[in-house]
C-alpha cells in the first residue's frame, strides 16, 4: 500500500500548562465544529507555567474566527504533511532514512497506529523543504501487494 501524503495547516499558540489549559483552547474550536486531524500540546520547560498547542487543520471561516478569538494563529514558522500508510514495522525507520539520504531534516515527528494503518504527521522548517519530503516519500513509499 503506497502512502497517502497531503500537507496540513498548523495552527499554534501558547497554554496555560494548568488544569484545563488545553481545554480552554479546543472548547471553541469544537464548538465552531472545527473537525482537528492533529492535536500535539506539551509543556515548555524554559516558560514555566506555559505550554504550547499544535493543531490543524483548521478550515473553514467559523472554525478559523474561532481559532483566532482563542488565541490560535496559522504558524509561519514550520510546513506540515500527513502521511498515512501500512502499519508494518519499522515504517517511521523508512520515513527517517528516506528523508535522512535525501538530505532532508525534521522539525518534528508525531505518528500513532490504529489497526492495519499508521497516521504520521512530519514537520518542517518550510514549505518547500514539506514539498521534497512529499515527492522523496511518494517515490520511497512501499508498493501496493
Amino acid at each position: 500500500m503506497a502512502y497517502t501524503i497531503r500537507k496540513v495547516d498548523i495552527w499554534s499558540g501558547e497554554i496555560a500548562d494548568r488544569v484545563g489549559g488545553l481545554a480552554a483552547k479546543l472548547d471553541p474550536l469544537a464548538d465552531a465544529g472545527a473537525n482537528l486531524d492533529v492535536v500535539i500540546a506539551r509543556r515548555q520547560p524554559d516558560r514555566p507555567g506555559q505550554g504550547v498547542v499544535f493543531l490543524g487543520p483548521v478550515t473553514g471561516a467559523r472554525a478559523q474566527k474561532a481559532a483566532a478569538a482563542a488565541g490560535l494563529s496559522k504558524t509561519a514558522e514550520l510546513a506540515a504533511l500527513r502521511v498515512e500508510g501500512p502499519n508494518k514495522a519499522g515504517e517511521c525507520r523508512r520515513i527517517a532514512r528516506l528523508l535522512a539520504d535525501a538530505g532532508l531534516n525534521l522539525r518534528g515527528l508525531s505518528a500513532a497506529s490504529l489497526g492495519n494503518k499508521f497516521v504520521a504527521f512530519l514537520a518542517f522548517d518550510n514549505a518547500a523543504a514539506a514539498a521534497t519530503a512529499s515527492r522523496v516519500l511518494r517515490a520511497g513509499a512501499p508498493k501496493k501487494s
